[in-house]
């Protein structure tokens, strides 16, 4: 289980509550968009199944999905950002 000062644990409520968010039709449609930009990656042969790789949106915009806008990038460095001290993301493709 993680733990820090900034980890949930998975509650019920909590479960509910992560569903409820991912049903808003703007999340679908950045999820979407997330999985098309990973599948036409996977058509050229830039990414494979199980490669510990993210298809990357430069700009950090998911719905601006065109192929000059993606990056294949590791997993480790698509979701991690340098932080402010308020702990808001301080540019998050530089």
């Amino acid at each position: 289980m993680p733990t820090g000062p900034n980890s949930q644990k998975n509650t019920p409520a909590r479960q509910r509550a992560q569903a409820k968010y991912n049903k808003k039709p703007e999340q679908v449609n950045k999820r979407e968009a997330r999985n098309k930009a990973r599948y036409q990656m996977m058509k050229k042969g830039k990414v494979h199944k199980g490669d510990g790789k993210d298809v990357a949106h430069k700009d950090g915009n998911a719905l601006h999905n065109t192929p000059s806008n993606w990056a294949v990038e590791s997993k480790k460095k698509n979701r991690s950002y340098a932080r402010t001290k308020n702990g808001h993301k301080k540019n998050p493709r530089d």
